[in-house]
């Protein structure tokens, strides 16, 4: 086949795919441009998750007239002029591809006015090319409508995900730059129903309750201008007592741009070294402001990477900043009488029985003795057991008989318990040989096998609250717990709206029924947040998972010898009683024989 040069027209529809993955692509780079031309109010309204249409208003200084065309021309730009100004970018925008790119997948309507100028411009393109262009009225400031994204480039159509996941990658961009810049008045819409707004008051902590609630955005720490050198750090970060499933909630700007730098969030999650539980990760918006010239923005198209020239000194320097401002709030803490039982630490168990299960404790004993650290877990009742006595989940004792066991090699052999270690690990006797029990993962073993054989039954028993829950959630994350209400529905939820982005909790499954609602709900959503969105009934499956381990006795937690019989006894007619729904190891087992050679009688 012989060498040629490529179209215009198709070099540029590739090109476009470098700066136009999505929707979500098109809503950033537009709102970026309305940032970049001094707007004060920015209106993004969306039709069908960003396919059919996106339209993006601000009163931004507007195009001139004689350069409307040539700002959907390759390479065009009035940002920068030569390359010594790409060592200190000011703008979020300057390599001159967005218009281009989304003009040549797409059919697009520019409407602006210049500051100053008598008239507008309306300017009509398809697939990049110029259809029409004539004079209006129009207010000063930029309306430009995308409309039927990807038209052209069937291929690029077909690997867009659903609505709802495209309506949320949109909200999670836009209320991320909100934060960014409080002074700007946001509203986004969806089909019509503002999503979310803010007043553009300038006050961070405004926009906190637009995003996060009332509730959260009160508990929220500000940081204050905090400064090292050269490095400015400001922002908002969340108490050790409240965090999250995952490290989604962590947002970094530098120098006003949204980025994704994998130091800095470490930076931030190690400034919460020994404040949080394992697997839990805080909120935090943290604003960076440096030089220009000591960080590089043109990594990537995107415009999401960034290099720093002296990246140790921004993560100590964010590191401090965040450890200071928990460290000088954290109150003293105070014990409620019967609350916990004892909690001395004991000498060197902490490690090694860890190892060998494949993971470290929910809780440390520095945490367990901070009352702050069991937020969202409910209150810890040592009157009564901890562990259900009965099956449970409406079942009778003999629907847990053995056939559980699908083998003869999978089954457990019954056991004497003698006692618990560590106040995390069950000490069992068998025939021949000493079992340990991680009490954690050997309880979520039980809950989840008794809940899917009840899903399974639809026998799943709910528990109606005494008063209602209510929770609000981020616009992207409401829209995600929305697309879930039937299948939350199944497994003995009962939420419904409450206001734009809020919701009441009405009932939640038995199991968790001591559980703070607010944070199973998000918990549930951290763990559809994680990886490819899975079949419908893996979300089940999943939503369960996550159910269970918060149903389940937590390592740390002393438990009477009745209830570790109750829970021996329960393992022993699982039908996988080795694992945890997550796959970590429920026990180890050493042999008669092996205990022999450690005490070197063998």
């Amino acid at each position: 086949m012989p060498i040629r040069l490529l179209s215009e027209q198709l070099a540029s529809q590739i090109a476009a795919g470098e700066v136009v993955e999505r929707p979500a692509s098109v809503v950033k780079e537009l709102v970026e441009n309305a940032l970049d031309a001094g707007a004060t109010t920015i209106n993004i309204d969306i039709s069908a998750g960003g396919r059919k249409k996106i339209q993006i208003a601000d009163n931004g200084s507007g195009i001139f007239a004689e350069e409307v065309e040539t700002a959907f021309l390759r390479h065009a730009t009035s940002k920068i002029e030569t390359a010594a100004e790409l060592e200190a970018i000011h703008t979020l925008g300057f390599r001159g591809e967005a218009l281009a790119a989304i003009s040549a997948v797409s059919q697009v309507t520019l409407v602006t006015r210049a500051r100053d100028a008598q008239a507008g411009i309306r300017l009509m393109l398809d697939g990049g090319n110029v259809k029409s262009r004539e004079t209006v009225g129009a207010p000063q400031g930029t309306v430009i409508s995308i409309e039927q994204l990807f038209y052209n480039v069937p291929a690029r159509l077909k690997f867009l995900k659903t609505v709802g996941t495209e309506k949320r990658l949109i909200d999670e961009f836009v209320t991320k730059y909100a934060l960014a810049y409080p002074h700007v008045r946001f509203r986004l819409t969806h089909d019509g129903r503002i999503s979310f707004q803010t007043t553009g008051s300038g006050e961070v902590r405004d926009v906190l309750v637009a995003v996060y609630g009332a509730d959260i955005a009160r508990e929220m720490l500000e940081i204050g201008e905090y400064e090292r050198g050269d490095v400015q750090v400001a922002g908002f970060v969340a108490p050790p007592s409240l965090h999250r499933a995952n490290r989604n909630q962590i947002v970094l700007f530098v120098n006003g741009r949204w980025v994704k730098d994998k130091n800095i969030t470490y930076a931030i999650i190690q400034a919460y070294h020994t404040l949080l539980p394992v697997g839990r990760y805080p909120i935090a918006i943290v604003f960076v402001r440096m030089p220009l010239e000591q960080v590089d923005v043109n990594v990537h198209p995107t415009k999401t990477e960034v290099r720093f020239r002296h990246s140790g000194h921004i993560f100590s320097a964010v590191q401090r900043a965040v450890r200071e401002t928990i460290v000088a709030d954290s109150p003293i803490r105070h014990f409620r009488a019967g609350q916990f039982e004892s909690l001395t630490r004991p000498q060197g168990w902490q490690g090694h029985q860890e190892q060998a299960f494949g993971r470290s404790s929910d809780l440390s004993w520095d945490q367990l003795s901070d009352p702050s650290s069991w937020s969202g877990q409910g209150q810890l009742d040592l009157s009564s057991p901890i562990i259900d006595l009965e099956p449970g989940l409406g079942a009778q004792a003999e629907d847990f008989s053995p056939e559980y066991i699908e083998t003869e090699g999978d089954r457990l052999p019954m056991m004497r318990v003698i006692g618990q270690v560590g106040s995390s690990y069950i000490i069992g006797e068998g025939p021949d040989g000493m079992y340990l029990i991680d009490q954690h993962a050997a309880h979520e073993r039980i809950q989840f096998e008794k809940f899917m054989d009840a899903f399974e039954r639809q026998e799943i028993p709910s528990q109606r609250l005494v008063a209602g829950t209510a929770v609000h959630l981020p616009p992207d994350q409401a829209t995600r717990l929305t697309d879930q209400m039937a299948v939350l529905e199944k497994l003995g939820f009962e939420i419904e709206p409450f206001g734009p982005n809020a919701f009441m909790i009405r009932a939640v499954p038995a199991v968790v029924a001591r559980q703070d609602p607010t944070r199973v709900i998000n918990d549930i959503i951290a763990d559809l947040e994680v990886g490819n969105a899975p079949l419908q009934e893996k979300i089940e499956e999943k939503i369960i998972r996550r159910v269970c381990k918060t149903a389940s006795v937590k390592a740390g937690q002393t438990l009477s010898k009745q209830e570790m019989d109750a829970l021996v006894q329960q393992l022993e007619r699982c039908r996988n009683p080795h694992t945890c729904p997550h796959g970590r190891p429920t026990l180890i087992y050493l042999s008669v024989a092996q205990l022999e050679r450690e005490f070197g009688r063998a």
